[in-house]
């Protein structure tokens, strides 16, 4: 029975090790925090529950198959209920929107922006459709491992047919010509940290799989799907360590040998590292020739996706929202424009997120619970510390915004517990690279072939997962991630008595 460990307690590394394990593999996780998740993380304070990072449960499928795969019944770990609406949106002009996956209440909101623009809607989710059923079956279920797999007639004659060239905000321009439907159609990029603007037009995938397949819950907040393959993973004889975290990636010879731990050498036959990619190149591998083309140099010219800047609040009474909302700026463009110019957004655009709505197990009776995210630059320029006095001020100015969404007038008054995470937050919490909250950015250049793949070139038995990875950022993309991780491990170790 071979050994593999791995790095990371996060989404991919408790995938990776469930599968893993189903495989007959010797598993151990060593995990830098003092529980699981990743990003997937929690914080509990005073009755209230809150999700640190992912919220919103896309392609149900992705989840359950993890569990599926390990020979149990998904619904005996997670329980799931579709969102409707999937959202509302809130416009700086005082209107709303809700944005429905039922076919009859979504056409009575698209009517009232004329037939002409509710077609236009109806005509690019067929487009769509049919470009993700390429995604799909030919990018998400596979790695790249030599060139020929990418650089061939059928595989290019397929990308060409995805037509990425175009951003997604000038892709759905080509259907919808109202503002407002633009941008409900639009923002969904900025999940994954690309702007709607200069992002591939692939990213508008998204919003079509929100409303084709729906937008869900899992009961109990986002992190107890981070529990349930925890128990799954224990209960099959895995071990996780934490509050241990992997110091060094050990080699010799070209070939891993295991991690270091607290100064102490652990040894395995395979290492499975799910720490950020980026991250791992600049602290885990020590010698240089063995990074690869992933230098130093390398690695600090790579682009990296936005950050996050989140407010928590437990609130002392209900207020009326939805799961999912969205406050868009008065200048949507120009405000994504700003992210990627390193300008901290004076105007945001910003999510809401309040499961207490229909889940009375996260925040005590009769309150609420709200989850406020505001896109913002990483750190890479160096421009922003992100020290107390700027923190209090953003919160302060993101908090002031919010009273004005109708309903919420009384908002600062009622807030009973406050926490905020931040990208300096993100960095150390989570070891990522300029606080980047969803890794490396999905441009064309750092995407597919070109995104750094799950079996690593340079050092034997070596494989990465998660969202710096291939195919990408997003939970069930990660999900993916650790699926086709597994499967090279396969490919390389046919035989593990």
């Amino acid at each position: 029975m071979k050994k593999v460990i791995i790095i990371g307690a996060g989404v991919a590394g408790l995938a990776s090790a469930i599968r893993l394990k189903t495989l007959g593999f010797d598993v151990e996780i060593y995990e830098k925090n003092e529980k699981v998740g990743g990003r997937m993380f929690s914080i509990e304070e005073r009755g209230f529950k809150f999700d640190v990072g992912p919220t919103i449960v896309m392609m149900p499928d992705f989840y359950k198959d993890v569990f599926t795969f390990s020979g149990v019944n998904p619904d005996d770990y997670i329980q799931m209920v579709q969102v409707d609406p999937l959202n509302v949106i809130h416009f700086s002009d005082g209107t709303s929107v809700k944005v429905s996956s039922n076919l009859p209440s979504l056409m009575a909101e698209l009517e009232k922006f004329g037939m002409k623009e509710t077609d236009g809607y109806l005509a690019y989710l067929a487009d769509v459709y049919e470009r993700y059923a390429i995604v799909k079956e030919t990018f998400l279920e596979k790695s790249y491992r030599k060139p020929l797999e990418f650089f061939n007639p059928k595989t290019l004659y397929k990308i060409l047919k995805l037509k990425t060239l175009n951003s997604a905000y000038t892709s759905i321009s080509k259907f919808v010509k109202d503002e407002k439907l633009r941008q409900i159609l639009s923002f969904q990029t900025l999940y994954i940290g690309v702007s709607p603007f200069s992002g591939p037009s692939i990213y508008t995938i998204i919003p079509m799989i929100e409303l084709v397949y729906g937008v869900w819950y899992i009961q109990g907040g986002m992190y107890q799907m981070a529990k349930a393959m925890e128990k799954r993973f224990i209960e099959m004889g895995g071990k996780i360590r934490f509050n241990s975290p992997v110091e060094e990636i050990l080699t010799l010879s070209g070939k891993v040998t295991g991690v270091l731990v607290a100064g102490k050498p652990i040894y395995s036959d395979i290492v499975l590292c799910n720490a950020d990619f980026p991250w791992a190149m600049n602290n885990l591998i020590k010698e240089d020739e063995l990074k690869g083309k992933y230098t130093p140099k390398k690695i600090e010219k790579m682009k990296y996706a936005s950050s996050s800047f989140v407010i928590y609040l437990g609130l002392k009474k209900k207020y009326p929202t939805s799961v999912h909302a969205i406050r868009f700026a008065k200048d949507f463009k120009k405000n994504i424009e700003e992210l990627d110019q390193d300008i901290l957004p004076d105007d945001p655009s910003f999510y809401m997120y309040s499961p207490s709505q229909i889940d009375p197990t996260v925040a005590p009776e009769n309150k609420e619970l709200l989850y406020i995210l505001v896109p913002v630059p990483n750190m890479k320029s160096g421009q922003f510390e992100w020290d107390f006095g700027m923190t209090e001020a953003y919160k302060d100015k993101i908090i002031d915004m919010v009273e004005k969404i109708p309903g919420f007038e009384d908002i600062k008054k009622n807030i009973e517990v406050l926490k905020i995470y931040s990208p300096k937050t993100y960095g150390y919490k989570f070891n990522l690279e300029h606080g980047a909250t969803f890794g490396l950015k999905p441009t064309l250049t750092q995407s597919v072939y070109f995104r750094p793949q799950t079996k690593f070139k340079t050092i034997e038995n070596l494989y990465f997962a998660g969202s710096s990875n291939h195919p990408g950022a997003g939970v069930p993309i990660v999900l993916a991630s650790a699926k086709l991780a597994v499967n090279d491990i396969l490919k390389d170790h046919t035989t593990h008595e």
